[in-house]
């Protein structure tokens, strides 16, 4: 019986289980979307959400904590200095699973799973500006604007 028993094992010890979930942490937080098995994003989106409320705080105590578990420094930045303040009005459900083909070789159910709000670079300024869910129309636009210049 698996009363009150938390988690997945995906066929995994404890150690190869832990390694996994990093790396594809580390993946979601610095690219922003990762695509993988439906089984895997929901295993890591618990953890994900929880290490975005921690990064929320913004404290040296809250960076320690996050670097302890994710031993990435790149990730740790990202988390405590951009997704804390993006996400600081929004109570949970920082992540959002998109379903896609089955895959080839197996037939296993991919996901891409991704943040909800994401970052994206801006020319006028150099830096990051964040991106509206509602704005992905002119994100194709911008696309589509740099093949016109290319082609000229």
């Amino acid at each position: 019986m698996r009363h009150r028993v938390s988690g997945k094992k995906l066929s995994l010890d404890r150690d190869k289980r832990k390694a996994l979930f990093k790396n594809l942490i580390n993946a979601l937080v610095i690219h922003g979307q990762i695509k993988t098995t439906e089984a895997r994003a929901k295993a890591i989106r618990g953890l994900v959400e929880k290490l975005i409320t921690r990064g929320k705080q913004q404290t040296l105590h809250t960076r320690r904590l996050i670097a302890a578990f994710l031993q990435n420094k790149k990730a740790v930045n990202k988390i405590v200095d951009e997704l804390g303040p993006l996400f600081k009005k929004r109570p949970g459900g920082y992540t959002r699973i998109v379903r896609l083909k089955e895959r080839r070789g197996d037939n296993a159910p991919m996901v891409r799973l991704e943040l909800v709000e994401k970052f994206r670079k801006s020319s006028s300024d150099g830096g990051r500006v964040k991106r509206s869910e509602t704005s992905d129309s002119s994100e194709v636009d911008v696309k589509n604007e740099n093949k016109v210049d290319k082609k000229k």
